[in-house]
C-alpha cells in the first residue's frame, strides 16, 4: 500500500509539473500579449473579417463610421507575419509585427493590455484603441468609387465619408463609370488608430467628351437651318445694314473643340468658353447706290455649356450662350 501511494504521488507530481510547464508555455506564447496580436494577424492573413472583429471585441455601439471595408471582399493579401518585439510600459504591451503585402514589407505596432485571467490561469487581453484606421474618402465630381474592386459610394459628392478599415491593409481606390474615370491610387494603412484622408479625383473620359462634342455639333448644325441673319437660340449672327436680297445661308466652318472641366457646383461640369466659326453667304443690295454684292465670310462666335450628370448615367447639356 505504501509503495502504491508513493507511486501515485510521483505520478501526480509529474502530472502537476507537466501541467505547470504547459501553462507556463501557453502563457508566454498563445495567451501572451504577442500571442493575442498574432491571433488577430492570423485572422487578417485568412481574410477572416468576422474572426478579426471578434478578437478585437467588435465595434463600439456609438460607432459613426461606415463598416463597409470591414468585409472579406475589401481585405488585401497579408503574408509572412512574425512578431518583432513585445515591450511593456506600465502594464501596456506594445507588440510590433512585420509582414508582407505583395512584395512590400511593412511593420505595425499594436498596444494591448490585460483584462484579467481565464480559468484563473490564462491571461486575457484587449486592444487599447482597436486595430483599425479611419479612412476618409472624398470623391470629387461624383459620389461613386471602387475600393479593392468593390463598388461603393460616399454620402455625397465632394464631401468626405469616414470608413473603418483593418490594419494593416492596402486599399486601391479608383473610379470608372459611363462618363467619368479616375486613376487608381493605393492607400497603405499601417498605423492602428490613424485617420487618413484621401480623394478620388474624377475626370471626364473620352466617351463623355465625344458625347458632348456630338451634341454641340448637332446643335450648331440645327442653327444653320435658320435662314435669317440672327438665328434664334444660337451663338452666332451677323448684322447687315444693307438690304438682303437672298435667303442667308449658314454653315459651320469651325466647330468648337470641346474640353470639359469640373464646375464649382456639385455634380456639374462645364465646357469653358470656346471659339468657333460659322460661315454666312447672302446677297445684299446697297442702300446707297443699289449695287448688289455677296457677303461671303466667316463669322466668329464663342460657346460655353453646363454638363450635368443625371441618374441612370445620362447627361444634361445646357448651352450658356443664350
Amino acid at each position: 500500500m505504501r509503495r502504491e501511494i508513493v507511486t501515485w504521488s510521483v505520478v501526480a507530481a509529474i502530472l502537476l509539473g507537466a501541467f505547470g510547464i504547459t501553462v507556463a508555455v501557453l502563457n508566454t506564447t498563445v495567451y501572451s500579449a504577442s500571442g493575442f496580436v498574432s491571433s488577430y494577424m492570423d485572422a487578417i492573413m485568412r481574410k477572416d473579417a468576422a474572426g478579426a472583429l471578434e478578437i478585437m471585441g467588435g465595434l463600439p455601439e456609438d460607432n459613426e463610421f461606415s463598416d463597409t471595408l470591414l468585409r472579406r471582399e475589401a481585405m488585401t493579401d497579408v503574408t509572412d507575419v512574425s512578431v518583432v518585439s513585445d515591450t511593456e510600459v506600465e502594464g501596456i504591451h506594445r507588440v510590433t509585427v512585420q509582414y508582407k503585402i505583395g512584395d512590400t514589407e511593412g511593420r505595425t505596432s499594436f498596444e494591448v493590455e490585460s483584462t484579467g485571467v481565464s480559468f484563473g490561469i490564462f491571461p486575457m487581453w484587449e486592444f487599447t484603441s482597436g486595430p483599425l484606421s479611419r479612412l476618409y474618402v472624398t470623391v470629387v465630381g461624383d459620389a461613386r468609387f471602387s475600393v479593392n474592386g468593390q463598388d461603393l459610394a460616399t454620402a455625397a459628392p465632394d464631401e468626405p465619408t469616414g470608413y473603418l478599415a483593418f490594419v494593416p491593409g492596402n486599399f486601391e481606390l479608383s473610379h470608372e463609370t459611363t462618363f467619368l474615370e479616375a486613376a487608381p491610387e493605393t492607400v497603405a494603412l499601417r498605423e492602428a488608430g490613424a485617420s487618413v484622408p484621401t480623394a478620388v479625383i474624377t475626370q471626364p473620359n473620352e466617351h463623355m467628351i465625344q458625347v458632348v462634342q456630338e451634341d454641340v455639333n448637332e446643335g450648331l448644325d440645327a442653327c444653320t437651318d435658320q435662314q435669317i441673319l440672327q438665328p434664334t437660340g444660337c451663338p452666332f449672327g451677323q448684322a447687315i445694314v444693307d438690304r438682303i436680297v437672298s435667303p442667308p445661308t449658314w454653315s459651320i466652318s469651325q466647330y468648337p473643340e470641346v474640353s470639359i472641366r469640373i464646375s464649382t457646383r456639385t455634380g456639374e461640369w462645364i465646357v469653358p468658353p470656346t471659339a468657333g466659326a460659322a460661315h454666312l453667304t447672302v446677297d445684299v443690295k446697297s442702300l446707297f447706290d443699289g449695287d448688289v454684292s455677296t457677303f461671303d465670310e466667316d463669322v466668329p462666335f464663342e460657346v460655353s455649356y453646363a454638363v450635368s450628370l443625371l441618374p441612370g448615367d445620362d447627361l444634361l447639356i445646357t448651352a450658356r450662350y443664350e
